[in-house]
C-alpha cells in the first residue's frame, strides 16, 4: 500500500518522493520494481549462517550493523578498493629496484667449425670440436630506473585514484545505511498497517454482526445487511493484502542485511514520532561539502586526472636508468671461479616518439577535463539534495501533525455515526463511510510517519554523516 512512495533509486542518491495513500501495486509495477532491485547491488547481500527455527530480534543497530558487513554494496566496494590498491602498486614497482639471482650449471660442447674457425697449420692438429666442458655461474643482477618523470606523476595519480576509492568505499557504506533504515521503516510501516488493518476488521465484523441480528429482527434493511458484509470482504481483503506485502518486506530487509535464507526475525524499534533538533541549512550544506565521502572521492578523481596530464607530457623527458650484475663463474665448479661483474647506466632522451605522447596528452586532458565536469555538478546536486531534504523534512512533520489530528476527528465521526446507527436516526451507510474514513486517516499517518523518519535518514546522509548518526536522528541510541 505504500510501496509506490518508496523508490528505491532514491537510496543511491535521488530525492525521495513522497506519495502518501498511495493505492496497493498492481502485479506489473510489482514485477518493475523486482526488476530495479535485481539491477541493486544495495538490495543484495552475502547471506551468512544458517536459519533456525527461533525467530531472532532483530534492532536497527543490528540491522545497520548487519548491512555493513554482509551488503552486496560494500563487499563489491571494498573489492575495488584492492584493485585501486593493487593499481597503485603496479605503478610503483616501475620505481623500485628489480632484482633476480640465478645459478647456472651448463656442459658444452662447441663445433668451431661451424662457428668458421678452420685453420690448418702445418705439423699441428688444431682439433674443430671442443668439449664437452662445464661451466658454473653464480650471478645477482639488478635494474633500476634512477629517474623517470613520467613514472613518478603515475605513481602520484595512481595514489589519488586510490584515495578516491577509498572515499567512494565510505560511500558506498553511507548508501547502505539509507538502503537498511529505508528497508526497516518499510517492514515498521508494514506492520503498522497490518495492525490497523486488522482493528478495521474487528470494527467491519462488530457492525456487520449487529447489523444482521437487526435485519433478523425486522429493525434494519436487508441492504444494511448486505452493505455491512461488503465493508467486512473489503477489509478482510485489505488484510490479506497487507500481510502479503509485509511478509515481502521482510524478505527485502532479509536481503539487504545478509540473513541466512528463510531466517524469520521480529523488529523490535518501532521508531515512532520524535522532532529533529534544528538544524541550520547553511551549516548543513557546509557539513556535506565537508563529510560528504562521493564528493571527497570526486575531488580526488579530479587530482588524480591532473597527475596522469603531467605523467602523459613527462613522456617526452629524458631518463635515468642503471642495470648492473655479480657473480662467480668456474670450470667445472666454483673451486676455480672467480668474480665478474658489469654495470651499465643509461641516459635515455627521447628524440621522436611519433604522435604517441601527443595523443596520451590529449587524452588524459580530456579526462580531466570530465572530471571536473563531474565534481561541479556534483556539488550543484549536494546543494539540491540538501534544500530537497530540508523541505521534505519539514513538509513530512506538518504532514504528520495533521494526519494524527486526522485519526481523531475520523474517529469521533465513526463513533457519532455508529450511535446515530443504533439509535435507528440513520443508516448503516454513515457508519461505513465513518469506517473508511478511520481507515484512510490511519493510513495517512503510518504514511506520513514512514516519509518523516525516512526523511531524517536521507538528510544525514546528504550531510554525509548517515553511518555515524542516523540512529541519532532517528531518535533511536
Amino acid at each position: 500500500m505504500i510501496h509506490d512512495r518508496r523508490v528505491f533509486a532514491a537510496l543511491l542518491g535521488i530525492s525521495v518522493a513522497f506519495v502518501l495513500c498511495a493505492p496497493p501495486r498492481a502485479s506489473g509495477q510489482a514485477a518493475q520494481s523486482s526488476a530495479t532491485a535485481n539491477q541493486n547491488v544495495f538490495l543484495g547481500s552475502v547471506p551468512t549462517g544458517q536459519a533456525t527455527s527461533t525467530p531472532i530480534s532483530l534492532s536497527l543497530k543490528d540491522a545497520f550493523d548487519r548491512a555493513l558487513k554482509y551488503n552486496l554494496g560494500v563487499v563489491e566496494a571494498d573489492q575495488s578498493t584492492r584493485a585501486a590498491r593493487a593499481a597503485r602498486l603496479r605503478s610503483l614497482n616501475a620505481l623500485v629496484p628489480d632484482l633476480t639471482a640465478r645459478i647456472n650449471s651448463t656442459v658444452e660442447q662447441i663445433n668451431l667449425k661451424a662457428l668458421g674457425f678452420n685453420l690448418h697449420v702445418p705439423g699441428f692438429n688444431i682439433p674443430t670440436i671442443v668439449g664437452p666442458f662445464g661451466v658454473a655461474d653464480a650471478r645477482a643482477s639488478l635494474s633500476q630506473e634512477v629517474f623517470n618523470w613520467a613514472d613518478i606523476k603515475n605513481l602520484k595519480s595512481a595514489t589519488a585514484s586510490q584515495e578516491a576509492a577509498q572515499y567512494t568505499y565510505k560511500n558506498d557504506r553511507e548508501l547502505v545505511v539509507l538502503t537498511t533504515a529505508n528497508a526497516y521503516l518499510v517492514v515498521i510501516s508494514d506492520a503498522a498497517t497490518v495492525d490497523s488493518t486488522r482493528a478495521q476488521v474487528d470494527t467491519a465484523r462488530a457492525l456487520f454482526q449487529k447489523t444482521a441480528d437487526q435485519h433478523k429482527s425486522g429493525v434494519v434493511a436487508a441492504i444494511d445487511e448486505l452493505r455491512s458484509q461488503v465493508e467486512l470482504q473489503t477489509q478482510e481483503q485489505r488484510l490479506i493484502a497487507a500481510q502479503n506485502q509485509l511478509a515481502i518486506d521482510k524478505l527485502t530487509l532479509a536481503r539487504v542485511i545478509g540473513l541466512p535464507n528463510g531466517q524469520d526475525f521480529q523488529l523490535t524499534d518501532t521508531v515512532p514520532y520524535a522532532p529533529l533538533a534544528e538544524m541550520g541549512l547553511n551549516e548543513t550544506m557546509q557539513q556535506a561539502y565537508t563529510a560528504r565521502s562521493d564528493y571527497l572521492s570526486a575531488k580526488e578523481q579530479v587530482r588524480a586526472a591532473e597527475l596522469a596530464l603531467k605523467a602523459a607530457a613527462a613522456e617526452n623527458y629524458p631518463s635515468v636508468s642503471v642495470n648492473t650484475d655479480f657473480g662467480d663463474i668456474g670450470n667445472p665448479n666454483f673451486a676455480t671461479s672467480h668474480e665478474t661483474f658489469s654495470f651499465q647506466a643509461s641516459l635515455n632522451i627521447p628524440v621522436f616518439q611519433g604522435t604517441r605522447v601527443r595523443a596520451d596528452k590529449l587524452q588524459a586532458d580530456s579526462a580531466l577535463r570530465q572530471r571536473q565536469a563531474e565534481l561541479e555538478d556534483l556539488r550543484g546536486k549536494i546543494d539540491d539534495e540538501v534544500r530537497t531534504a530540508f523541505l521534505n523534512l519539514k513538509s513530512s512533520s506538518e504532514l504528520v501533525a495533521v494526519a494524527k489530528s486526522n485519526i481523531d476527528l475520523a474517529h469521533q465521526t465513526l463513533t457519532q455515526s455508529q450511535d446515530r446507527f443504533s439509535s435507528g436516526v440513520a443508516d448503516n451507510l454513515e457508519v461505513v463511510q465513518a469506517q473508511e474514513s478511520v481507515a484512510s486517516a490511519e493510513q495517512s499517518y503510518i504514511a506520513s510517519l514512514y516519509s518523516y523518519n525516512l526523511a531524517k535518514v536521507s538528510l544525514a546522509q546528504a550531510a554525509g554523516v548517515a553511518e555515524q548518526s542516523a540512529l541519532h536522528y532517528l531518535g533511536e541510541k
